[in-house]
């Protein structure tokens, strides 16, 4: 495992401070960046040269290079702007020279800091390396040259944003310092806010409530999945990406945030609500669990266990891992794995939780890089936990590695998929944290399934419909009628689930 998990680990690497020296004037100053990599492409380079009399020897150059990682970028002010390319070698090197000009307001030149560095991680690794077919390096001078006037960080940050929507991918952004940290809250499990799961519609490009949490502010306000978030706070969300939504509704508890929604079930103007919604403290468990007892068609007394992961954090793998071990000490015999409106997270995490259900050397997923090349991505001598059957429920609110994990399992001969077509994001990010404790999600590959299935605005079918017609005898909860039926009892998925499990048992099979 330990191999797999670092093939995969995209955890941004640490990164150092930029440095220059703040006693240099910058009036006269030509500043340029310098970006340094090796591997199969060979090694690039990004020169520092100045124009200026008092920066021409080597040990002014010197002062305005800072090391970042194992990657040097250096910068200085500049009175205008330009870009050359130049190769050393046409198969190894290449080297790129890109001068601009430096904002004297510290915020903005802080941004434009940032925008150098995600500009060279987008050239190293964006999964186009057309970059939509522009011109990446011009777009890095333009980008410069509009910043300049700029006054405020803010503004500087919608500059880089609009930068990044050129790509054409509405998944590679960049998140400010404040939106970053909470961004990381999910892994730790708890934040402030009102308990809702939101995602762009890539069709849309509309704000969709993906899901909430159960008993949370926005369940108890009346919000419903699928929902489109119009307005917080009576700011309108045409072009706000789903990180900087997602933090306009944290807050501190005992505050109010107010919405605007699109009712999902009448999506014509006359249509938007307004609804205020109290900030609670949201505690983030990746799983909840059941145990739902029944009696077979053949009378047998027998056990169902159900899972439901809301979202892929780091601790999934592991709650999940407790949660099977606690229901197979209980005497359970078939289980149900409910993805349905988790909307993905670590892909890692995902690859980590198809483990617990398989064995041997299975293909987990197939990775595409830029250049085209496919890369499966495998186990290596796994051990489930448990090879009791297995169902697993999708619907449209299962994304990225929701349909990661329910594509490992379904391919593999693991699992049943019961439910709705899924949501359909086959891509991979690498999330960097950058040098102002920004982050920059970038789209480094795409994935296929195991049986290389495209998945990338496709989605998975599953195996069986969830319709009530599908259901010709479903199972008998023990000591109850239809009518004193818990939610979890009388959800009709789980119902076609567990007939689909009692099939499987009846032809004593194990997936």
């Amino acid at each position: 495992m330990e191999a797999l998990i670092r093939s995969l680990d995209l955890k941004p690497p640490h990164i150092s401070p930029f440095s220059l020296d703040p006693s240099r004037p910058i009036s006269s100053q030509i500043g340029f960046c310098r970006f340094s990599s090796s591997g199969r492409r060979g090694s690039r380079k990004w020169r520092v040269v100045s124009a200026a009399s008092e920066f021409g020897s080597e040990s002014a150059r010197q002062r305005l290079v800072g090391s970042v990682g194992k990657s040097v970028v250096g910068f200085a002010a500049a009175a205008t702007a330009l870009s050359s390319v130049c190769f050393d070698s046409p198969a190894f090197a290449e080297s790129l020279t890109v001068a601009f000009p430096v904002s004297r307001t510290p915020e903005v030149n802080t941004v434009q800091r940032t925008l150098i560095e995600a500009w060279g991680l987008i050239r190293e690794t964006f999964v186009d390396p057309t970059f939509n077919h522009q011109d990446w390096d011009l777009k890095l001078q333009q980008t410069m040259v509009e910043m300049f006037p700029l006054k405020s960080g803010d503004a500087a940050y919608k500059k880089v944003s609009a930068m990044l929507s050129t790509l054409g991918d509405p998944f590679t952004r960049i998140i400010n310092p404040k939106e970053y940290q909470s961004f990381r809250i999910g892994s730790d499990g708890n934040l402030q806010g009102v308990g809702l799961f939101i995602n762009i519609e890539p069709t849309t490009g509309h704000l969709i409530v993906l899901s909430m949490i159960d008993g949370s502010p926005a369940a108890r306000a009346g919000i419903h999945e699928g929902d489109e978030l119009v307005e917080i706070n009576g700011e309108r969300l045409d072009g706000v990406d789903s990180e900087t939504a997602a933090q306009k509704l944290r807050g501190r508890v005992g505050t109010i945030v107010t919405v605007k929604v699109h009712d999902v079930k009448d999506m014509s103007n006359s249509s938007i609500r307004e609804v205020k919604i109290p900030r609670e403290y949201i505690k983030l468990s990746p799983v909840s669990s059941a145990i739902i007892p029944h009696r077979t068609q053949d009378g047998q007394l027998s056990k169902t266990g159900y899972v439901k992961l809301l979202a892929f954090s780091q601790t999934a793998a592991s709650d999940m891992e407790s949660t099977i071990h606690q229901m197979e000490s209980q005497g359970v015999q078939s289980y149900i794995l409910d993805l349905r409106n988790n909307p993905g997270g670590l892909v890692k995490a995902g690859l980590e939780v198809a483990q617990i259900w398989l064995d041997g050397d299975e293909t987990l997923v197939n990775t595409i890089d830029r250049d085209g090349n496919m890369l499966p991505i495998n186990m290596i001598d796994g051990h489930a936990i448990t090879h009791d059957p297995l169902v697993v429920l999708v619907n449209e609110g299962s994304a990225s590695a929701s349909e990661i994990l329910a594509g490992a399992l379904h391919d593999n001969g693991r699992a049943t998929l019961v439910g709705h077509k899924t949501f359909g994001k086959g891509k991979i990010q690498s999330v960097t944290e950058l040098h102002d404790g920004s982050a920059l999600f970038i789209t480094v590959a795409k994935y296929l399934s195991p049986a290389r299935h495209e998945i990338d605005q496709v989605g998975i079918v599953p195996d069986i419909q969830c319709t009530a017609d599908v259901l010709n005898s479903p199972r008998e909860v023990i000591g109850k009628d239809r009518s004193s039926r818990t939610p979890l009892e009388a959800d009709s998925c789980i119902m076609i689930a567990e007939h689909e499990l009692d099939i499987q048992q009846s032809k004593g099979t194990a997936s």
